[in-house]
């Protein structure tokens, strides 16, 4: 064996081993190959300037949940859609905690963490005080 020695110790050169071959992929690959569609998808995310926040979905808190069950609310597909939107458009105005009110329910939000706070029916709302919100969305 040769190689250089560091502290008395041998170092191997196995940087190329007898018998082993030398195999070139880029032919079989393409010269760019899938460099088109990164750069595809890294113009849309560009272009659509949509923040990573408003790719993840949206948390419920323990408290929220909890509320849901007390008081049969149902969190369908379509008030889910409602409230994504609504976080959305509350981040581009610069929301951070919000009310959020749709045809069913009433919901506080924290938008930098996309989490539902806590929920309440609309025909609750009347005798409530929201306090330490900054914003308030009405989704139909």
């Amino acid at each position: 064996m040769t190689g250089p020695k560091i502290n008395n110790f041998f170092v191997p050169n196995v940087s190329k081993l007898k018998g082993q071959k030398t195999v070139d992929l880029r032919e079989q690959l393409g010269k760019n190959s899938g460099q088109g569609e990164f750069e595809e998808l890294l113009k849309g995310q560009i272009e659509n300037k949509t923040p990573l926040k408003d790719l993840q979905e949206i948390q419920l808190s323990t408290h929220a949940a909890k509320r849901l069950k007390e008081r049969n609310l149902e969190m369908d597909a379509n008030e889910f859609c409602k409230l994504k939107k609504a976080i959305g458009t509350l981040r581009d105005k610069g929301g951070h905690d919000s009310l959020v009110v749709t045809d069913k329910a009433a919901y506080i939000v924290d938008v930098d963490n996309n989490k539902v706070v806590t929920a309440l029916e609309k025909r609750e709302m009347a005798e409530n005080v929201f306090t330490k919100i900054d914003s308030t969305i009405f989704i139909e």
